[in-house]
């Protein structure tokens, strides 16, 4: 009895063991497989990929941004542009793996899912061996090039985007890197130590302050809840809970409405819009624009954050002028300049525009979607006149384009480094062209430059502006 009992008990426990096993499978099968043979480090993919001629990436008007080529028994990625794109398409590194749309649509270029009998014919059709898809993005080369040209000796980002569809037109973050093979090997080190964090997206995954840009933000929850007619009289400080807010240089403006606030960045004035909206308008304000959200995009995102379960009166203070914990991503503020300019609509940004076989037939597409009714259309065109206010006489004069309205907000953001003394704010600009009709939206970030947004990141948003328009 006490024989067959052991039996029973070794029975049941392999019959156990074995039911965990098909259960691990089963799990791996549905919810794990995907990610780990898409993995970037997963060595397995070398072979078969080597296999395939990978896809190559175009503009949105064809230029060919990457390419691969076959050596002798090996396969080379090759970036005509250099750093150009690294915090965009990433690299492909036989050593390091794949990072960006490099990654995340590596399915695609190397033909790695289940349509391999159209893949392999088109490629066969070419004279050439197995090949993976092609990509187009929303990208246009020539913008990038002069984005890149601006930004060269400022450590940041900027992001330019249609308001209307959400189409990423140039996305550029510096410092950068050349992600081309022989260029990544021998400065990974180099870059992976630098103080600087070249590897960095800044554009999507850097999270700052958004300092007076958010003003943008705190006078829409303002319009929302009936609060437009706001006066105050302004002497340059006041004094919240014990707590001063000054505005920038000691200025005192006198007597002020939101728009007139607006225009000049007073900090007294939206201090106190802060506190008269409570916690609750701001955070549903900044839920309404996106932050503490998830961003879709084909690229990861850092989460912006507004992490207030509660709020002091001081709270409310620092979040009206953009400062306490609040922190945003330059891709963020991108797309809330384009909600006030797509009348309170927030797009969905995308990047890719198009991924298709060799032969042409098309595998993926994107396209414009809602992403949220952030705000009604009557607040946002109210908004919209306060933002042409800012540039037309206000701190983002240099932001202007002859015979075009332009709306901006400019931004000069404390940071960690602002205690140990001057000259290490982040600088920002907003805004979009024309205002009455508008076209392109962008942000600009200048970290640690110590300028104000109004002197160095406006007129990179206006030549950016510009050139879009043709001007």
């Amino acid at each position: 009895m006490k024989t067959d009992r052991k039996i029973i008990h070794v029975v049941i426990s392999v019959c156990f063991l074995f039911f965990l096993l098909i259960a691990y499978l089963t799990y791996f099968e549905l919810f794990v497989k995907d990610s780990v043979i898409e993995n970037s480090y997963n060595q397995r993919l070398n072979g078969s990929e080597n296999s395939v001629l990978r896809g190559s990436i175009f503009d949105r008007n064809g230029k060919l941004l990457a390419k691969s080529q076959i050596n002798g028994n090996t396969q080379e990625r090759i970036y005509p542009f250099g750093s150009l794109y690294s915090h965009i398409i990433g690299y492909d590194s036989r050593v390091y793996g794949k990072s960006l749309l490099e990654a995340s649509y590596n399915s695609y270029l190397s033909n790695q899912y289940d349509i391999h009998s159209i893949l392999d014919i088109s490629g066969k059709i070419a004279g050439y061996k197995p090949s993976g898809a092609n990509m187009s993005l929303t990208i246009d080369h020539q913008l990038q090039t002069r984005a890149e040209k601006l930004m060269r000796n400022i450590k940041g980002a900027a992001v330019v985007m249609d308001p209307k569809t959400g189409e990423i037109l140039a996305m550029v973050s510096k410092p950068d890197f050349d992600p081309n093979g022989q260029e990544l090997e021998n400065n990974w080190t180099t870059l992976v130590e630098s103080s600087d964090a070249p590897f960095v997206p800044r554009a999507t995954q850097g999270l700052y302050p958004p300092g007076s840009t958010f003003k943008v933000v705190i006078s829409a929850a303002a319009v929302e809840d009936g609060m437009s007619d706001m006066s105050f009289e302004d002497s340059g400080v006041i004094t919240i809970d014990g707590k001063q807010f000054r505005n920038s240089g000691g200025n005192a403006y006198g007597k002020l409405n939101i728009q007139s606030a607006m225009a000049v960045s007073c900090n007294t004035f939206f201090a106190k819009l802060g506190t008269e909206l409570g916690f609750e308008n701001l955070k549903d304000a900044a839920a309404s624009f996106g932050l503490e959200k998830e961003v879709p995009f084909d690229l990861p995102v850092s989460q912006s954050i507004f992490p207030y379960d509660e709020m002091s009166k001081t709270d409310m203070a620092s979040v009206g002028i953009g400062q306490g914990k609040v922190l945003v991503t330059p891709l963020q503020m991108a797309m809330i300049a384009s909600c006030i300019a797509n009348d309170g609509v927030m797009m969905k940004p995308w990047l890719v525009k198009r991924v298709a076989t060799v032969s042409g037939i098309q595998l993926h597409a994107g396209g414009p979607s809602v992403l949220y009714r952030s705000v009604s259309p009557e607040t946002a065109a109210s908004v919209k006149d306060m933002m042409v206010g800012v540039v037309e006489k206000g701190t983002g004069r240099n932001a202007s384009i002859q015979g075009i309205h332009v709306a901006g907000k400019t931004g000069t953001a404390q940071n960690e480094l602002t205690d140990r003394g001057k000259g290490k704010e982040h600088a920002w600009f907003i805004g979009f062209a024309p205002a009455e009709d508008p076209k392109v939206a962008v942000a600009v970030i200048a970290e640690y430059s110590g300028a104000s947004g109004g002197s160095l990141c406006a007129p990179i948003a206006k030549e950016l502006m510009s050139a879009w328009l043709g001007l």
